[in-house]
């Protein structure tokens, strides 16, 4: 299995679909309706009709079908500072910034709780939100590591920890405040199951206004973190019992400048060749509740 989707269709069934062999022609698995089972080896049965998507980067579907969240993860997760160009925006933004420079260097990684019961947390397609409290918001794409049983890697997918630099600039303690609200986080729009431990992965971003214009464009890649999946899993699960299913986003390497904000009408696209790209449009968190 080289990736996973889940869709809905116009009568609000939620169906699983994965790709064997061929890439972009997913089947459809009969009678299932959790993923998690299948990302930890279960086998099904397929159906024989492919599914194929009318875009192979962003892998929408035919009218009628709509992509939704690869899984339900009963718990987000995400690692900071992680990338030196995290490291350096967030010293930008804070009157506390040596907070930042010590935690990039220091043997333990900043962890934090997003997300739980997936309440916060949206699919492909569905609208990531900003709050109304504040004038500075950005998108920030990650790989994101779905967790098995004691922080076993079953596959990757994208992120999108939406954040308040405004908030948690004024602030560390603001965290919580300036990542966890309505929409602040997206995953999709599929799951990546390797066959082999991937070398890393390359992700681009790129914004636009309601009209279609790019107001920002950027690629990184995760040969840039200074650490590794492994150790920010390992340092999760600590004492820590993170429930299968949960996802581990690992930071960015991507910040727009700052002059750029977030704005209701914006759309944000990120695509990491692996996986696909997940597409959000932008709308006021309040919206959203």
């Amino acid at each position: 299995m080289r990736r996973m989707i889940r869709w809905v269709d116009v009568h609000g069934r939620v169906s699983i679909a994965v790709e064997p062999v061929v890439e972009g022609e997913f089947h459809a698995l009969v009678d299932v309706e959790d993923p998690l089972p299948l990302l930890q080896g279960q086998r099904f049965n397929l159906d024989p009709t492919p599914v194929i998507p009318i875009d192979p980067l962003s892998l929408e579907l035919d009218a009628g079908l709509a992509l939704v969240q690869p899984l339900d993860p009963p718990e987000v997760w995400c690692a900071g500072v992680t990338y030196e160009r995290s490291r350096e925006a967030r010293v930008e933004e804070s009157a506390a910034g040596n907070v930042y420079d010590l935690v990039y260097g220091a043997r333990r990684p900043e962890l934090f709780l997003k997300d739980a019961g997936a309440r916060r947390t949206v699919g492909p397609g569905e609208p990531i939100g900003i709050r109304g409290d504040s004038i500075w918001t950005v998108p920030e794409p990650e790989i994101g590591l779905v967790l098995g049983e004691r922080g076993r890697i079953l596959g990757y997918t994208i992120g999108n920890d939406v954040s308040s630099r405004e908030i948690e600039g004024a602030n560390p303690l603001y965290l919580t405040q300036a990542k966890v609200y309505a929409g602040a986080c997206a995953i999709g729009p599929s799951i990546y199951v390797p066959a082999h431990e991937p070398q890393g992965f390359i992700i681009e971003m790129r914004i636009s206004d309601e009209h279609g214009s790019v107001l920002y464009e950027g690629r990184t890649s995760t040969g840039q973190m200074v650490r590794s999946f492994e150790e920010l899993v390992s340092w999760l699960v600590k004492d820590n019992p993170v429930p299968a299913g949960s996802i581990l986003l690992t930071g960015t390497g991507l910040v727009p400048p700052d002059s750029f904000t977030l704005l209701p009408g914006h759309w944000v696209e990120i695509h990491v060749p692996e996986i696909g790209t997940l597409v959000n449009p932008v709308a006021l968190a309040g919206t959203l509740v």
